[in-house]
């Protein structure tokens, strides 16, 4: 097992992981668990989280969530990516937003596994609605199935992002339309983001293991 440039991420092959920090055997999705010397292994799959698929990319920059101690995440659906985020930064607060009851219940689990995750029950669009209970945090990651996914992520970064922190930003193409160019469409996130106050890093595709999604990474100006 091999680190990564990515703090908390380890490779064998193509195979990505990261350290088991719930109950030995712990398994949130049916993923491989691998165990070197006294040390448990989640398998974190690509195809199943952008944020695996981002990291196996590569492009991105090594310091991602290097040092965060909150963390802001929009979207948090059953909980895939967060819980290997709960592996990989098991000393930060991490905040999920989810506005679907029933996506919301599997979140619950989780966090009584992981005691450093707080799920709200939200709506990622009306962040001053949760900005009492997060307050300001390092690193804002965003995976929204939203028309104005831009906006989203520029209103909850004015909400809730520290000076100079970091955000993840998961654009999917297709959900703000099907009927012009992706270029064009990256384009317009972009832009709206700078305009946001945000410095756009890197840009991402992340193809073949998530069609018509891009990874925009940010820093705050």
């Amino acid at each position: 097992m091999e680190p990564t440039p990515w703090d908390g991420v380890y490779r064998d092959g193509r195979d990505l992981y990261t350290t088991n920090h719930g109950p030995p055997g712990d398994r949130v999705y049916g993923e491989k668990l691998r165990t070197v010397g006294a040390v448990e292994y989640r398998q974190w799959d690509p195809f199943r989280s952008k944020l695996a698929a981002l990291v196996s990319r590569g492009g991105a920059p090594n310091d991602l969530w290097a040092g965060a101690r909150s963390l802001l995440y929009l979207g948090g659906a059953h909980g895939t990516t967060v819980s290997h985020l709960a592996d990989i930064l098991p000393d930060a607060a991490i905040y999920v937003i989810e506005k679907s009851p029933t996506s919301f219940a599997p979140l619950l689990a989780l966090a009584r596994r992981r005691a450093h995750l707080y799920p709200i029950l939200a709506d990622a669009q009306l962040p001053e609605r949760y900005r009492a209970d997060v307050g300001l945090v390092d690193l804002l990651y965003q995976d929204v199935a939203q028309r104005n996914q831009a906006a989203i992520f520029v209103e909850n970064t004015r909400a809730s992002l520290a000076p100079r922190g970091r955000g993840i930003f998961m654009l999917k193409v297709r959900s703000v339309t099907q009927s012009r160019p992706s270029a064009a469409i990256v384009r317009e996130a972009r832009t709206e983001l700078e305009r946001g106050g945000l410095e756009v890093r890197a840009e991402v595709g992340l193809s073949p293991f998530a069609r018509d999604h891009v990874a925009l990474i940010t820093r705050a100006r």
